[in-house]
């Protein structure tokens, strides 16, 4: 057949030598996209701290993207509603790996869901990085298998931070309050045993465990403030802090506690910081993920951390960014850079190449644990306090405590 005159030919075979040049079919074809499912709580309470979480993995997603894909391929992120449930995350996870046909697993926020996910992942053999369940079943060592790592931090390293700031209180009679799950119990046994140990002259006078995403804290709140504490260690999260303060404040119970308080549970995030505004108790202990305002000590970290802070700045376009952009980043950081040590996206080799991966993140070096795939992620920590700088309250003095001989 004789193509030479016949446009339609012509015309195709341009379009091939253009395809060959420019490479141009590079995010053309399903074939050419890593799909990555991630299962995140976009409605309810948990929203206010995963929706910034999912434009931090979309952030860096962007980025790789930009500068020609991974492996030449396009990333690809497929965003779906867990509603906070294991049921739920469960059925996501489940749908976008037989239907959507998604390569890797990164998300999920509960201690309920991480679990239920990553027996889905090891399942399909699928590699899955949970982004913020911190109960430590998650990687417990009858629960390990090849498929399932996370860059959270754990219960154990947030529970033994917190003791080693309450044990500078000058008080001896502590109370607890956190949601009766898994992240709940989990953080006050750490929390609890680590104490002991730094101050056995510390008494726990009562505990109190309210249902998840309680609407009435006030029975608890009365029925604590009866023991007589002088220090609370407290696990309530995301939006329900907000309720819990608000009818904690009115109760008088930061006043009668001598705002000796520490919520972890990211209650020093500037999402709940923000959420409360001037309502938020000053004077009170939490901990963050990260913070616009942190100023690494370290100068090789303060660069890295302000590079960091600048791009979520721009990408958000906002000049004062919430605090969980940093969790979705850190695990896209890690997933990526594995891909590319493995150079392959087949789940065995990138799970190889991600136990011991050690990387430079916007808080300095961390590492990928090889004994229980565990990420080595500190926290920010502070004291709640109205700033010149801002009209919302901060973390002031804030410090970063890192996790290296908290772990073991």
């Amino acid at each position: 057949m004789n193509t030479r005159f016949n446009p339609a030919i012509r015309k195709m075979m341009r379009l091939a030598q253009m395809t060959a040049l420019f490479g141009i079919s590079a995010f053309a074809q399903a074939g050419d996209t890593i799909k990555i499912g991630m299962p995140l709580p976009l409605s309810g309470t948990s929203a206010q701290f995963c929706e910034p979480m999912s434009k931090g993995a979309q952030m860096y997603a962007d980025e790789i993207n930009a500068k020609g894909g991974l492996l030449g391929k396009k990333i690809e992120i497929i965003l779906r509603d867990s509603k906070a449930k294991p049921e739920e995350a469960v059925r996501v996870a489940r749908e976008m790996i037989t239907r959507d046909k998604v390569d890797f697993l990164v998300g999920t926020f509960t201690s309920g869901e991480g679990p239920a996910v990553s027996e889905i992942a090891k399942e399909a053999k699928v590699v899955f990085i949970a982004l913020g369940p911190k109960t430590d079943r998650l990687t417990a060592p009858d629960a390990l298998h090849p498929y399932v790592f996370r860059t959270a931090a754990n219960t154990t390293t947030e529970g033994r931070a917190a003791a080693s700031l309450v044990a500078k209180w000058k008080v001896k009679r502590i109370a607890t309050i956190a949601p009766d799950f898994a992240y709940g119990r989990d953080s006050v046994a750490a929390f609890t045993a680590a104490l002991k140990k730094l101050r056995p002259d510390m008494e726990i006078v009562d505990q109190q465990w309210p249902k998840i995403n309680e609407g009435d804290y006030s029975p608890f709140i009365t029925a604590q403030l009866g023991k007589k504490p002088e220090g609370v260690f407290s696990v309530i999260c995301c939006g329900n802090y907000t309720a819990f303060a608000k009818q904690a404040s009115a109760l008088g119970y930061y006043k009668t506690i001598n705002n000796n308080f520490l919520n972890v549970a990211e209650g020093g995030s500037h999402e709940s910081l923000l959420a409360l505004g001037k309502e938020y108790p000053l004077g009170t202990w939490g901990n963050s993920g990260d913070a616009f305002y942190y100023v690494p000590t370290d100068p090789a970290a303060a660069a890295a951390h302000k590079e960091f802070t600048d791009k979520v700045k721009k990408y958000l376009k906002n000049e004062t960014p919430p605090s969980w952009p940093i969790s979705g980043y850190l695990g896209m950081q890690f997933l990526t850079e594995a891909i590319k040590k493995a150079n392959s996206t087949e789940a065995l080799k990138v799970s190889a190449a991600l136990k011991g991966l050690e990387l430079v993140t916007p808080h300095g070096k961390m590492t990928m644990r090889a004994k229980d795939q565990q990420l080595t992620r500190g926290m920010v920590w502070g004291k709640a306090s109205m700033s010149k700088d801002y009209p919302f309250p901060v973390l002031s003095p804030i410090e970063f405590i890192p996790v290296d001989g908290l772990m073991d």
